[in-house]
């Protein structure tokens, strides 16, 4: 680009940038609206709160025709649609809330070119009416956003998406930004896919880094400790009741616990509301605009409540329970602090979650059992998220690197309940007495193999009598009371991140039963390493905050997760994508069924030399080694060589 038309770019952004009323751009913005006006093509994933609206609304300003944009949101689309025309910008948007009269004089709008922007849902995409409008309008962009949505492996699929790549295979003139809070590579790699993007289109991930959130996870065994772990964290964000500091959100994974928790903080002084897909659409509505107003301290929902919601003040997101992916813990926990403001994160987890999520997962909809690819996939997200509760370094810097976010690490946030715990001072065993803890808890889990839960097996190493064992005659074994000095509750919390790595499994309906899987026995059997921190020998206080107050002045500690990769392996995880993604076009398969992330991790950091080595990798087995084992080893070789 020359330096006359750079600058008159630049004028024309600084213009509007002040239409819609705005100083200046964020972190990243004026980045990706360059960007997407030179390439044509753009992936950005930026956090909820990240102004990923602008880079769309900015070139509809500039660019002549109609920009469609494709949300899901119609909350979003009406109070963008608003503010677009409060601002003397023509647009509208198409939506099931509209009657019909109203929705075809929107759409004869369109037609005549009166609107810069145009907001629909994807379902609409479906209807020959409205795709014979597109293929008429001279359409210069089409801004898909909630993008994660059209990836199976992400984690709120929608098949409607899936139609999006065929529109924009109508409209080869247009340019395409897809935009997204939640992303890692391998959904970024799939909306490429599944969009027939080209495979160099640029990805920009920015703005991850939230370092004014105080991210905490928290074990809890009864009841009353995760009200009292509630009750103390609304008491530090907000104060006391009616202090008018801002407001809170907690979450609860059931409608039930929904309608408990909100009675108890209304009975405790809160001004509470509850807010679920199980009330009446007068209730939901009350709650929603009592919260934005700021009439609602603290609301309390399940995961229904938050799209759209734009309220600057959060100064805490709580989670009952853990949700099911970090893809959706992070765009929840996203809105707290979105002013930049100190706020908190907390995340509650008791041992019946890693069950209790598991059976749901198996559950029948209508009659129909799930499929077991299905299932596998999204045990696997809810594992993820485990591990991240369960790690023993920076939160902040677990979840930048699960984005793929590298560049914001933080080297230690320093604020989160595990950069506090090692500035405390607060150390696990060493490798040697880990590993030997370790072994000991998964042969007790060998013991109990398809018969019994996790239950059976901390008794087993306590050297409980307990009726299941005397029956089995488990208590005349090497491993009844093998870790006795050990409490009841510690050793249960071991087991749980003994899950994570995929060392134990279950099965079964109601009352699951443990199983050692193949890689926990070759870590019982000293074949492979135990790469685990092992619980704290003494909790915080019941009620407490679940990190330690800090020392003023503290360095940040800087602890690496086990799938940190330097920067000649980042290089070559970045060389696996491209071919991942290849591959995948190749066969017609997503990209996660060549290869998972985490796989590709693996293989980066291992350099494996041979298919034996190959296959020591997460998620390589015989038939991946077999399928794919030559060209991996080839590329390892010659990304070495280079």
């Amino acid at each position: 680009m020359s330096s006359a038309s750079h600058a008159a770019l630049e004028a024309s952004l600084e213009s509007g940038l002040a239409r819609l009323g705005l100083e200046a751009f964020r972190p990243g913005q004026r980045e990706a609206i360059e960007t997407l006006l030179d390439a044509g093509r753009l992936l950005l994933v930026a956090p909820t709160g990240g102004g990923k609206s602008l880079v769309y609304q900015l070139p509809a300003c500039l660019l002549p025709g109609t920009t469609l944009v494709v949300s899901p949101l119609i909350a979003l689309m009406h109070d963008q649609v608003a503010a677009l025309d409060a601002r003397g910008i023509a647009s509208t948007y198409l939506a099931s809330t509209l009657d019909a009269a109203e929705n075809r004089r929107r759409m004869r709008s369109v037609a005549d070119g009166e609107c810069k922007l145009v907001y629909v849902a994807p379902e609409r995409l479906a209807a020959p009416g409205f795709r014979a409008l597109l293929r008429d309008l001279a359409c210069p962009l089409i801004a898909i956003d909630e993008a994660h949505c059209i990836s199976e492996w992400g984690h709120d699929f929608r098949p409607e998406y899936l139609q999006i790549g065929a529109l924009l295979a109508e409209l080869p003139k247009a340019r395409v930004l897809a935009c997204t809070a939640t992303a890692t590579p391998i959904v970024r790699d799939e909306i490429v896919a599944r969009l027939a993007l080209p495979a160099d289109t640029p990805q920009l991930v920015r703005g991850f880094a939230r370092p004014n959130l105080s991210l905490r996870a928290l074990d809890v065994s009864k009841q009353l400790d995760r009200e009292r772990a509630i009750d103390a964290a609304l008491v530090e964000a907000l104060g006391m009741p009616g202090s008018q500091r801002g407001a809170a959100i907690v979450y609860a994974p059931t409608r039930r616990a929904t309608e408990h928790e909100g009675a108890r903080l209304v009975k405790a002084g809160w001004h509470a509301a509850v807010y679920h897909a199980g009330l009446d659409p007068a209730s939901r509505d009350a709650a929603q605009s009592g919260f934005s107003s700021g009439d609602v301290e603290v609301i309390v929902a399940t995961n229904a409540f938050g799209m759209g919601i734009d309220r600057a003040d959060v100064r805490a997101v709580l989670h009952l329970a853990p949700p099911g992916s970090i893809e959706a813990y992070y765009q929840e926990v996203g809105r707290a602090g979105r002013d930049g403001r100190d706020a908190i994160g907390l995340l509650l987890v008791a041992p019946n979650d890693v069950p209790l999520r598991r059976r749901l997962l198996e559950m029948p909809t209508d009659g129909a059992a799930p499929d077991p690819e299905t299932v596998r996939h999204k045990w696997n997200l809810f594992l993820e998220l485990l591990r991240y509760a369960e790690s023993g370094s920076c939160r902040h810097d677990a979840i930048l690197r699960y984005f793929g976010d590298e560049e914001e690490t933080l080297a230690g946030c320093g604020r989160c309940d595990v950069c506090q715990r090692l500035a405390a001072g607060i150390d696990g065993a060493d490798a040697e007495e880990t590993a030997l803890i370790v072994r000991k808890a998964l042969s007790a889990v060998a013991r109990i193999h398809g018969r019994y839960g996790l239950t059976a097996a901390v008794q087993l190493l306590r050297g409980v009598a307990d009726p299941r064992l005397l029956r089995a005659g488990l208590h005349e074994t090497r491993t009844f009371g093998a870790l006795k000095e050990r409490s009841e509750d510690w050793l249960m919390r071991l087991l749980r991140r003994c899950v994570t790595p995929g060392w134990i499994d279950f099965e079964g309906g109601d009352r699951p039963v443990a199983l050692l899987t193949p890689e926990g026995a070759a870590v019982m059997r000293g074949e492979r390493p135990a790469l685990l921190l092992l619980p704290p020998e003494q909790r915080f206080p019941r009620g407490a905050n679940a990190a330690p107050p800090a020392s003023r002045g503290t360095k940040r500690s800087t602890v690496q997760l086990d799938d940190a990769l330097d920067e000649p392996s980042r290089a070559l995880f970045e060389t696996l994508r491209r071919w991942r993604l290849e591959r995948a076009r190749a066969e017609s398969v997503p990209p996660y069924v060549v290869a998972s992330d985490r796989t590709l991790r693996a293989v980066a950091r291992l350099r494996p030399r041979d298919l034996a080595e190959l296959e020591q990798a997460h998620g390589i087995g015989p038939a991946k080694a077999g399928r794919y084992g030559t060209e991996l080893l080839s590329l390892v070789r010659g990304f070495s060589a280079g």
